[in-house]
């Protein structure tokens, strides 16, 4: 048997000084939990539940203990790909039973608890991006909604790119973006169509006038996919990925559309960044990574970016600690927005066991007070050619 090269030697442990905190929590930082009468709204943020397990599974069990303390006060936001691998197929066809078998779990949380809930398409449920993907999201949104019990909403409609506004109690707006609309090589709406918006400077410009007239409330811009991530798709593996298999050098060089680095998804991601660097929201949250992360907003515009990918017990996978990180972790679970009525918002990161428990794991306070004018920001490297 040949022995290993001296050089492979040396690279496989770089890699592993690099790779070897992808399962740690860092920096590890909780605050106080608040009082329930100071709570405005309470915002959960699960993403890619789409597989859950047969009979139980553990983090939906999870997320509706969680979110049944208070119906008045509570959302839950389902951050894409909420059925693998490739949507809901037609009505008759091989694999609709299962599609339908994985949005009812995700649905009886909301049917359980009268907890009103927002399900975001992700790249999956546009059919994993193929040609059919447009009638895919389309017949997903035609069963969300007629099996939600009035509770579910899937949002934006039509396959149509957003922005979609919606506020509450006068501290939060949130505002939803369909992100594989970008990516989307196939059929989907485009100049002409009956959506608001359906070219990417129409987006744009209502993106722009969503962000600038929330006044004092905190923004939340929800979509599938990250502006950056510590992950795979941001070109981040773990260390036998690098040693082991061909395909991390090619989808570094972006030859993935889902990956971070791909001329769509760059293309994407410097669109978003002139906006917010412009009105700065507090947050923008996605899933499509199989982790959990915060992530400082840096060159994106956004204060925080915010990746909860894990909606599934142990359907994971390895995260990088980078420059900008402020959590990451590779574990199930989801992430909990609190929004009290003097305007500060906390954030905790709530992980669940094979049991289905859940507990916080870190938190921090996103915002101190109610929402301040923003300060237009230079680029910097985070977000290329913006």
């Amino acid at each position: 048997m040949r022995r290993p090269t001296a050089s492979l030697l040396v690279a496989a442990l770089c890699s592993l000084l690099l790779q070897g905190c992808n399962r740690f929590t860092f920096p590890l930082l909780r605050t106080d939990p608040v009082r329930a009468e100071d709570v405005d709204l309470d915002l959960f943020l699960i993403g890619d539940a789409g597989l859950p397990a047969p009979g139980r599974e553990p983090v939906l069990e999870a997320l509706a203990r969680e979110i049944a303390w208070d119906t008045t006060r509570t959302l839950a936001v389902f951050l894409g790909d909420n059925i693998y691998p490739e949507g809901l197929p037609a009505e008759g066809a091989a694999g609709r039973a299962e599609g339908e078998r994985i949005l009812e779990a995700q649905l009886e949380v909301l049917r359980q608890t009268r907890v009103r809930g927002f399900f975001v398409p992700g790249n999956h449920d546009w059919e994993a991006d193929a040609p059919g993907g447009w009638d895919a999201v389309r017949r997903q949104e035609r069963y969300v909604e007629g099996r939600g019990a009035g509770l579910a909403t899937f949002i934006p409609d039509g396959g149509c790119p957003g922005p979609v506004v919606h506020d509450y109690a006068g501290n939060l707006r949130l505002v939803f973006l369909d992100t594989q609309w970008w990516l989307h090589d196939g059929p989907k709406p485009r100049a002409g169509s009956d959506c608001p918006t359906d070219t990417q400077a129409e987006v744009v410009d209502s993106l722009d006038r969503a962000l600038a007239s929330a006044g004092a409330r905190h923004v939340v811009v929800v979509g599938h996919h990250p502006m950056a991530s510590g992950g795979q798709h941001g070109g981040y593996f773990d260390w036998p990925t690098y040693l082991f298999a061909p395909y991390p050098l090619a989808r570094r060089l972006g030859f993935g559309n889902q990956d971070v680095s791909s001329r769509p998804y760059t293309e994407m991601r410097r669109a978003l960044a002139r906006v917010f660097r412009k009105h700065r929201p507090l947050v923008y949250a996605a899933g499509h990574e199989h982790n959990l992360q915060i992530l400082a907003g840096g060159g994106t515009g956004a204060q925080h970016l915010l990746v909860s990918g894990t909606g599934i017990y142990a359907h994971t996978t390895s995260v990088q600690v980078l420059q900008r990180t402020t959590y990451a972790r590779e574990a199930s679970g989801f992430m909990r927005m609190t929004v009290l009525r003097d305007g500060r918002v906390r954030l905790g990161v709530l992980v669940v066991d094979r049991a289905g428990n859940a507990r916080e794991d870190f938190s921090f306070w996103l915002a101190a007070g109610p929402a301040t004018p923003p300060v237009q920001m230079e680029q910097d490297d985070s977000v290329p050619g913006s």
